[in-house]
């Protein structure tokens, strides 16, 4: 290796170790930047090692700050962000579990199915992590846990569930995402949809089957009411506000009536509507909902910003051309190295969130992948769904942090562990089968362009 590229190794060393030292993500990588361009510059012109960096070559920064901030798709980011916040407010989320808990209540484990299907519907509603899994916390952990379900099973369904939001459209990562390699969210968008609803149609499977074989997990409520005719009317008016929004936003972004930005103001829009129908917004509800967007907004922001000078001087160093060589050196074929970039970003979960992952690991390694011959659309799917993975994984868990936050106090950390582990294989089964038939990703975007 070059001299200038054990500098990078370094600064990327220096990442991880800084995140543990609980310093903003943002100060990280901006200071880091700023700390490796001067021992650059010291190693430069103190003993004439080249290193590609100097105070010129950082103040391109604010050129690319620029177009990060100049970029329309990035729009769409406050927008997905206010509808998810308003639709948390609006209670539709609380009408959804007491009516479709009615619809599977002589279900084994159908309690557990319907926070599933409840997941689901907030995953395409909302697209954040936290409000997703804090909610079926407080609405289905407690009545899965009174009619004794398994704490380990109630609890690894909510946190796996509630990651959804981050795969299924309109999903924040995937507009990030489609920002970093210059791509068409909405191709991201048809190429995300039937990988999320295969992981939704495992963690379904998966459930009834678990609650078949050992019938004490998942046990039947004794007071459970008849299906009847009201029972489905009432589900149908419960999931109709969410199932509406859900078509315009998504619906106006697969047939071309809309621009994903443009699709972002329609569904913040329209949960407005929702949230102001349904009385949520009282008592100064919408003046909270929108402090939480901007606080939400301004951290992606931040990081994002943070991101850019650590990348551009990585790329000075030659991180770049570092990663490439190393993974084009594996002595193995193209879907060899594809495994291997699949395994480092998945132990990369353990450690960092999927933010950083994405800004910081996903342009080193995309024209790795696009130059062994692979779909990029494809790709960047696999890429996020590995990542899904980083919300469930210890110690830096997300989705564990936000349960243990609101869980009863028998939910402990060792029974959250054992919960999320059959989730994570699920995951990987789910990730194994977009690997093997990428006609799962690639079909929609075909058909609709």
């Amino acid at each position: 290796m070059e001299a200038r590229e054990w500098l990078a190794v370094a600064m990327f060393a220096a990442f991880i170790l800084a995140i543990f030292t609980g310093f903003p993500v943002a100060w990280v990588l901006g200071g880091l930047a700023v700390l490796f361009t001067a021992l650059g510059i010291i190693a430069q012109q103190d003993f004439g090692i080249y290193t590609g960096v100097d105070w010129a070559y950082s103040a391109l920064v604010v050129e690319r700050i620029w177009d990060v901030m100049n970029n329309w798709v990035l729009v769409a980011l406050p927008m997905f962000i206010a509808m998810g916040i308003l639709l948390d407010r609006s209670g539709i989320a609380a009408d959804l579990m007491t009516n479709v808990s009615r619809l599977f209540g002589r279900v084994r484990g159908g309690l557990a199915v319907t926070v599933t299907l409840i997941g689901l519907l907030l995953a395409a509603s909302t697209g954040i992590i936290g409000a997703s899994v804090v909610l079926l916390a407080l609405l289905g952990l407690p009545i899965m846990l009174e009619r004794g379900y398994q704490p380990e099973l109630a609890s690894g369904t909510v946190c796996a569930v509630g990651t959804l939001g981050i795969l299924i459209p309109p999903s924040i990562m995937l507009v990030m995402m489609a920002d970093r390699l210059a791509m068409s969210v909405g191709d991201l968008f048809l190429g995300a949809l039937l990988p999320g609803l295969l992981l939704g149609g495992f963690y379904t499977a998966y459930i009834l089957v678990y609650a078949y074989l050992r019938a004490d997990v998942a046990p039947i409520p004794e007071d459970t009411q008849p299906v009847d005719a009201q029972v489905v009317g009432d589900v149908l008016r419960a999931v109709l506000p969410a199932l509406t929004l859900i078509l315009a936003v998504l619906g106006s972004i697969f047939f071309g009536i809309a621009t994903p930005t443009e699709a972002s103001g329609v569904g913040a829009f329209g949960a407005l509507l929702l949230a102001s129908a349904r009385g949520g917004l009282r008592d100064g509800a919408l003046r909270d909902a929108l402090r939480e967007t901007t606080r939400t907004t301004g951290y992606l922001f931040a990081i994002l910003l943070g991101a850019t000078a650590y990348s551009l001087v990585l790329r000075g160093l030659g991180g770049d051309d570092l990663i490439e060589r190393a993974f084009l050196s594996l002595p193995f074929g193209p879907n060899g190295i594809l495994v291997c970039i699949l395994l480092f970003t998945f132990l990369l979960g353990f450690f960092l969130d999927w933010i950083e992952i994405t800004l910081i690991v996903l342009p080193l390694v995309a024209p790795v992948v696009q130059g062994l011959g692979f779909d990029l659309i494809w790709f960047t799917i696999l890429f996020a769904v590995c990542l899904q993975t980083s919300f469930l994984t210890p110690p830096v868990g997300f989705a564990l942090f936000y349960l243990k936050g609101v869980a009863p106090p028998e939910i402990d950390t060792a029974t959250l562990y054992r919960g999320v582990a059959p989730f994570v294989l699920l995951q990987l089964l789910g990730l194994f089968a977009i690997f093997q038939w990428p006609s799962l990703v690639t079909w929609l975007p075909g058909m609709a362009y």
